[in-house]
């Protein structure tokens, strides 16, 4: 998949996880939270069953406050949005500007979800889900999150947009060798899905690519150049050098591939075909002929004149 990753490596640009996707995750993480809420509860009872009732009904709401309220806030800190039932179903919690959430943001997640989906049976997380634009329910709106999905259909890649004509060529003297892959590729996403971003969120993006990349080749972006622009243009510069490497190296490659072995000469044979017409020419088998004019010894037979009117050269 193609994903826009921030430095705190979160998915950006991705499609926000709608009601059915969301549903189901849900009941995923309510089964395992409800086994492991029965699991213990059968075990506090067992291990309560001398106390009285004031103290049971106790550990009983305590029991239902750790388990059901604290271990999904405690999985969405560790996992940074990641519980068991969105990792099944490829979702992610991640804050408004694309950040991983910290306890603050699972804990008021966590708290709301008591009210909207606890006490209502999720009815009114699901119409709130309904009605956002973005499939939010009440706890990521005062939470400030958002649920995306990370596994999306592979598509066609999209082409990295030109710079502005005027900043074309400008960056030929600039030192890439120092800048990493990973930052490549994260400037390539950003270029791609830039109109896909949130203006705030785009435009800090891009600065902060843009610092980065000038961090590594030691040349602040020129002042008046948006952020974006200089990106794209220093990505137009690197695909051009690549490009001139590759049209270098195909004349060397041509070289060094094995020539082909030259055909075969064939002789002619030692025996002329006969013309199977009257009035063509017969050659016979020729015999040496030295400078007197004497058939050397080898045993051949003088050239016969054809009746075609040629004869060879004495």
């Amino acid at each position: 998949m193609s994903e826009l990753v921030t430095g705190d490596a979160v998915v950006l640009g991705l499609r926000p996880a709608k009601l059915p996707s969301r549903a189901l995750a849900l009941v995923i993480d309510l089964v395992a939270v409800g086994t492991v809420f029965v699991l213990v509860s059968i075990g506090l009872a067992i291990a309560t069953v001398t106390l009285d009732e004031a103290a049971m009904a106790a550990v009983a709401v305590a029991t239902f406050l750790l388990v059901l309220v604290g271990v999904p806030i405690a999985v969405e800190t560790l996992s940074h949005g990641r519980s068991l039932g969105k990792l099944a179903c490829g979702l992610r919690v991640v804050r408004d500007d694309g950040g991983p959430i910290r306890f603050r943001h699972a804990l008021v997640r966590g708290a709301m979800g008591v009210v909207e989906i606890l006490a209502t049976l999720g009815a009114v997380a699901a119409i709130a889900s309904l009605v956002s634009a973005r499939g939010r329910r009440l706890g990521d709106v005062f939470a400030g999150t958002l649920v995306v999905r990370e596994r999306v259909p592979a598509g066609r890649a999209a082409a990295v947009p030109p710079p502005p004509p005027w900043l074309v060529g400008r960056f030929a003297g600039l030192d890439l060798s120092a800048v990493p892959d990973d930052l490549w590729l994260a400037v390539r996403q950003y270029l791609t899905r830039m109109h896909q971003l949130d203006a705030g969120v785009g435009r800090a993006m891009s600065e902060r690519l843009a610092g980065e990349l000038a961090a590594r080749t030691g040349v602040p972006a020129p002042a008046g150049v948006p952020a974006a622009a200089f990106l794209a243009a220093v990505v137009n510069e690197r695909q051009t050098r690549d490009a001139r490497r590759v049209f270098a190296a195909a004349p060397a490659a041509a070289a060094s591939l094995p020539h082909p072995a030259p055909l075969p000469h064939h002789a002619p044979p030692a025996h002329p075909v006969q013309a199977s017409h009257p009035g063509s020419a017969q050659v016979a088998p020729a015999r040496a002929v030295g400078r007197d004019g004497a058939a050397a010894d080898s045993g051949a037979e003088a050239v016969r004149p054809s009746t075609g009117g040629f004869a060879p050269p004495a």
